[in-house]
């Protein structure tokens, strides 16, 4: 089975990712109003945008790990049993590492 297809989606979601953690990355490092009301409003925002930031980064490293899988050989074949991970779930979940009777 060929993943062309898949890698070339994979590198624009990387490419997605890695726009939104820049841009995480520069809201979180804005500077506080001076007003205590709007700041204890910007500090619960900062929660949220560290959520989101922890969210990003993970699915960074499992979209990472995806094109790995495709450059050494491995891509496609579960970590669990070894069997061949279905084309149709690799399309709809491309970073999937298990296949489908596994991940259950």
């Amino acid at each position: 089975m060929a993943f062309e297809e898949i890698e070339r989606e994979l590198r624009k979601r990387l490419a997605e990712l890695q726009q939104r953690m820049a841009s995480i990355k520069h809201d979180a490092s804005r500077e506080y109003p001076s007003d205590s009301a709007e700041q204890a409003q910007e500090r619960e925002n900062d929660e949220v945008v560290d959520a989101i930031g922890h969210e990003t980064a993970h699915a960074i490293r499992e979209v990472t790990a995806a094109l790995e899988r495709i450059g050494d050989g491995s891509y496609g074949i579960c970590e669990h049993c070894g069997e061949s991970i279905g084309e149709g779930r690799l399309k709809v979940l491309p970073q999937a590492t298990r296949c489908v009777n596994c991940a259950e």
